[in-house]
């Protein structure tokens, strides 16, 4: 089973974010939900695909010559790629010197993804950290996280879902077998708004929801809070109602709204849709975890 395959599109050793402790965090490609303010848009797709940084770019028309396909146009915006026509050959990636041209994603063995976070074992036993299995959206490969997680916990190093709760319910308790932790999503608790902010309804998350309370694996709610989609007072309330009936030992963990991931959108040719949504002020957020905790409920806002 150690040869399983999955798609990776990053390991990013030394994270401090993820969970307890320094962590390594292993962020798989492919997730159902499309929410506008995603942070990693890259991972969205389940398959690998090219991604463009325009900031790195010379302009020197290499790759338009180099396209076996020709699918590759150039003028001043940049380069343009036709990605419905695109077989991933790679000629224009390793033929980019100042490498604004790379592939995200990268099809990996359990095996080979445990010896990268392996490398890292003493700083997990010295800090308390593990290994923590992002996304996209890890119940989409549920496999291969539930086998990457078994020779973690195997060899000792603590294991952290990181989930939207997005997916089959069964593929959801292969990963809880061996999680000591699970950090998950909400993000809105209508269900129309909820598949109009992220492609897909709600129904199956609070599902999910009760699903890893009642398994007693400790779970952190994560609240992504963004000004003028979900932070109104009526699903805040909903919000906190939600969680206390299905727990009140998890603590809500507020993710302030930020746009670190807007650049990123242009890399991949998609639109960012929240251009021009400001930052909560920090009365906002106090506000937002006054109602949270009005339910009996420990909430923490994230910096």
């Amino acid at each position: 089973m150690e040869n399983i395959k999955g798609i990776v599109f990053n390991i990013q050793r030394y994270s401090i974010d993820d969970g307890p402790g320094v962590r390594t965090t292993v962020f798989m490609k492919g997730c159902p939900l499309s929410c506008l303010w995603c942070s990693n848009p890259e991972s969205q797709c389940m398959k690998p695909e090219v991604t463009y940084r325009y900031t790195s770019c010379k302009r020197c028309g290499t790759c338009v010559e180099v396209c076996p396909e020709g699918i590759i146009t150039l003028d001043d915006d940049g380069v343009h790629i036709d990605r419905t026509k695109c077989t991933l050959c790679g000629e224009c990636v390793s033929n980019c010197l100042p490498q604004a041209l790379q592939i995200s994603g990268k099809e990996m063995t359990v095996d080979e993804v445990f010896k990268v976070v392996k490398k890292d074992a003493d700083y997990y036993e010295a800090s308390g950290g593990g290994v923590t299995a992002s996304g996209g959206e890890i119940l989409v490969q549920a496999d291969f996280v539930a086998e990457l997680f078994k020779r973690c916990r195997e060899a000792g190093f603590h294991t952290n879902a990181d989930t939207s709760g997005f997916g089959d319910p069964a593929a959801l308790k292969k990963i809880l077998e061996y999680a000591d932790l699970v950090f998950y999503d909400l993000k809105h608790l209508d269900p129309a708004k909820h598949m109009e902010y992220t492609g897909q309804t709600n129904e199956l998350i609070l599902q999910n929801l009760k699903l890893v309370a009642d398994s007693g694996v400790p779970m952190v709610i994560r609240v992504p809070l963004i000004p003028g989609y979900n932070n109104s007072d009526e699903n805040l309330h909903a919000l906190g109602k939600t969680v206390a009936e299905v727990t009140k030992d998890s603590v809500v963990n507020i993710l302030p709204y930020h746009r670190y991931g807007a650049n990123k959108y242009r890399m991949i040719d998609m639109t960012y849709q929240l251009e021009g949504v400001p930052e909560l002020t920090q009365d906002e957020l106090n506000h937002a975890k006054e109602i949270i905790e009005s339910y009996g409920l420990k909430c923490e806002i994230s910096k």
